[in-house]
């Protein structure tokens, strides 16, 4: 006998897919034909699968995505922490505007994350590029509960991940989100009961009434490397601009240098932030002779 269930895949490891429904997690294999079908499925993916009596249970169905990451493999993703340190290592506006970028142009809202503030209090002039541009802005220290509290609610009934380079402070900051997490800086989880010789793999867990997605060495490099945004993606990857789409003198504006740009007399006005507009600029000529056959589908 056989029935059926929808559920959210939270780990996949060695074949075998974990997937959480009703508040119970089955182990799944994929069914046969999902090879022939060219499809993979991954952590955040819903799925449909079934339970078989002496038989294993088993995907039967992947429903539509909202968005995937590449790497790390993560599917219908709600919102990003893009998490920057004021010290040790220093805030990198380029960095912070690339990935936010990149989750613009994947439907999914970045939230900036300003740590290590008891190291240095002169953040306010990072917290208005990022709130001037609308972007959901917050600043914490380690002991900053009202922070952590702040965060918590950010992720209640959301799919999110964190990212940031080495030494930023997530894990210090998902420490005091939720304490029984044990992660220690560099390592994974002591909760999930991996060691260090475990194979690397993404999962979600529950947080504060969420899901976080634990990546092993997820940092912003990987994003750079895998996820590229087309110069015409560009404009809308960068949300102060919309008010400005086809202001321009010329319909062909790259909104680089060129006479009667909006967007460059927004920046010289101060509507629109100079280091926003120099990133922008940055990532345009990172990405202008990029061909189409060079991006990898």
């Amino acid at each position: 006998m056989c029935s059926f269930k929808s559920g959210k895949i939270i780990k996949g490891i060695g074949g075998f897919y974990y997937v959480e429904a009703a508040e119970a997690v089955y182990e799944c294999k994929l069914r046969g034909n999902f090879r022939s079908m060219n499809i993979t499925p991954v952590v955040g993916d819903n799925v449909e699968f079934s339970i078989n009596e002496n038989a294993d249970c088993r995907i039967e169905k992947v429903f539509e995505r909202k968005n995937l990451l590449v790497r790390p493999p993560l599917a219908n993703i709600d919102r990003l922490f893009i998490v920057s340190s004021l010290r040790e290592p220093s805030v990198n506006v380029f960095i912070i505007d690339k990935m936010a970028a990149i989750a613009e142009k994947k439907g999914i809202e970045p939230i900036i994350v300003f740590t290590k503030t008891d190291l240095d209090g002169d953040y306010g002039k990072y917290t208005d590029i990022y709130t001037k541009a609308g972007f959901k802005t917050v600043h914490c220290s380690n002991s900053d509960r009202g922070s952590a509290e702040e965060i918590k609610n950010l992720i209640r009934g959301k799919v999110c991940a964190f990212t940031g380079n080495t030494g930023v402070g997530k894990s210090s900051l998902l420490n005091v989100i939720d304490k029984s997490l044990s992660l220690k800086t560099g390592e994974t989880s002591k909760k999930l009961g991996r060691g260090r010789h475990t194979t690397r793999h993404c999962e979600l867990f529950r947080v504060a009434g969420g899901y976080v997605a634990d990546t092993p060495g997820f940092s912003s490099l990987d994003m750079e490397k895998t996820e590229i945004i087309r110069k015409e993606e560009l404009f809308d990857c960068f949300r102060e601009f919309e008010p400005y789409f086809g202001k321009c003198r010329f319909s062909s504006c790259s909104h680089i240098n060129e006479k009667g740009c909006a967007i460059i007399e927004a920046v010289k006005k101060g509507d629109i932030s100079e280091s926003r507009h120099s990133s922008y600029i940055r990532l345009y000529n990172e990405v202008k002779d990029i061909k189409e056959w060079e991006i990898k589908k």
